[in-house]
């Protein structure tokens, strides 16, 4: 939350200003918009700091001799629109995200933001998060009218647009080493184009009926909670957000999803217990007397909450099940790989160079650990499949989701974990998001 600079309001006018490209996407049309974004990023590779671009750049990326985050701008809209090409509004709309959100966030937080700084992020404001909400949800909601006229009620426009905005708020505020220009649109993205899915079906979770359903998942929620807490699988903030996320998946996918959480929750605290003392006299052991806090249980429950919220609202209940089962059966994997390969793991190496190391190294597996994994992720699949989630077939779907997404974890942690550009909760939360994603995708 340093002072504006001259360059830096320079930088974020231009960030600003290139958003208004967004708007031509409709116009262009898929081809021209992709055509339009690879020049670009030639453009800011190759000529702009030819002809006066480097003013852009700040002192570090003048001293690496380029600047990662101008071509990465260009980069992001390119995958924004080959991910989203057949919905292009939703594509444009998290380039209103990435422009308005995030150049605004930056300005406000760098003039306005000294004195109210975020409690899990000093460097970030609450100034700026709100900005970032503000002008992202409003050009986001903008940018879905204008792109796709007569598809969304404005009402609901609105809605989406600053639930996406707010997602990307946050991410955009976590204390992470990676540049915000690639992975806020993209998660953003992938968020509103799941929203665009539940027009006029948010109403089946206030109904009369549901909401005596969410209030009896509440009661058991709170019940749970207190006794995780009595008995030191939580501590108090993992109480509360285990309340809050369990709800939610209760109110989404009923007693059946609520099922699957309580089997991840289970696995995973036997697996810390087993050889905890050992864990603990080799520096292992999960942290707190094994206790799990708020944010290990947002990192790892996140995504399956939004998937069961999604699976009601959208009316496809198999498929958002299957991903919510994915994201919970990649959470307990992981969990169990890691507690377990710590205890009986023989030989522990990295996934990307078989390089033997000690264990709880960052990116690091075991064989023990990993079969473990896998037994952890059949025992989700299988009991959402007994419960009558989802077909049989989709047992093995989410195995393999929760294998490949585990697998990408662990790819994860032995490059941009080691080198401090994401911690250990952006780790879980995207292996959550990649079971889901894959599962839904085999799906």
């Amino acid at each position: 939350m340093s002072g504006l600079s001259a360059g830096e309001l320079a930088r974020k006018l231009v960030h600003i200003g290139v958003g208004g490209l967004a708007f031509a996407v409709a116009p262009l049309g898929f081809r021209g918009a992709v055509a339009c974004a690879v020049a670009a990023i030639f453009h800011n590779a190759v000529l702009l700091p030819r002809y006066g671009g480097r003013r852009l750049w700040r002192d570090a990326e003048s001293a690496r001799g380029h600047s990662l985050g101008i071509v990465l701008y260009p980069v992001a809209v390119l995958l924004l629109l080959l991910l989203f090409h057949r919905r292009l509004e939703v594509a444009a709309a998290a380039w209103g995200l990435l422009a308005f959100g995030d150049g605004t966030a930056s300005l406000v937080g760098m003039t306005l933001g000294r004195g109210n700084p975020l409690p899990w992020n000093p460097r970030k404001s609450w100034a700026g998060t709100l900005a970032f909400t503000l002008f992202g949800g409003a050009f986001a909601a903008l940018l879905l009218l204008w792109t796709a006229p007569g598809r969304y009620e404005p009402g609901f426009a609105v809605a989406i647009g600053f639930a996406a905005a707010t997602l990307a708020a946050l991410v955009e505020s976590l204390p992470v080493g990676l540049d915000d220009n690639l992975g806020v649109p993209l998660l953003a993205g992938l968020w509103l184009y799941c929203l665009t899915s539940t027009a006029g079906g948010w109403g089946v979770l206030v109904t009369p009926t549901a909401l005596a359903a969410t209030a009896l998942g509440l009661a058991v929620n709170l019940a749970l909670a207190l006794a995780a807490w009595a008995v030191g699988g939580v501590n108090r903030s993992g109480a509360v957000a285990g309340v809050v996320l369990g709800t939610a998946i209760w109110a989404g996918l009923g007693p059946r999803g609520f099922a699957l959480l309580f089997a991840f929750f289970a696995l995973g605290t036997l697996a810390t217990r087993v050889g905890y003392e050992a864990k603990a006299k080799r520096r292992l052991a999960q942290a707190d007397g094994g206790r799990r806090g708020a944010r290990n249980a947002l990192a790892k429950t996140t995504v399956p909450a939004l998937a069961a919220l999604l699976a009601a609202a959208s009316g496809q209940m198999e498929l958002y099940a299957l991903a919510a089962a994915g994201a919970l059966a990649a959470a307990a994997a992981d969990t169990c790989a890691s507690e377990i390969g710590q205890v009986y793991g023989r030989r522990t190496f990295l996934v990307t160079s078989l390089r033997a190391v000690p264990p709880g190294t960052e990116g690091a597996v075991s064989l023990e650990g990993t079969l473990a994994g896998i037994a952890a992720s059949f025992a989700v699949g299988g009991l959402g499949a007994l419960l009558g989630l989802y077909p049989p077939s989709g047992v093995l779907v989410v195995a393999v989701a929760a294998f490949a997404a585990n697998t990408l974890e662990s790819l994860l942690g032995a490059t941009l974990e080691q080198r401090g550009l994401l911690d250990n909760e952006a780790v879980n939360f995207l292996n959550t998001l990649a079971g889901a994603g894959i599962a839904a995708a085999l799906a």
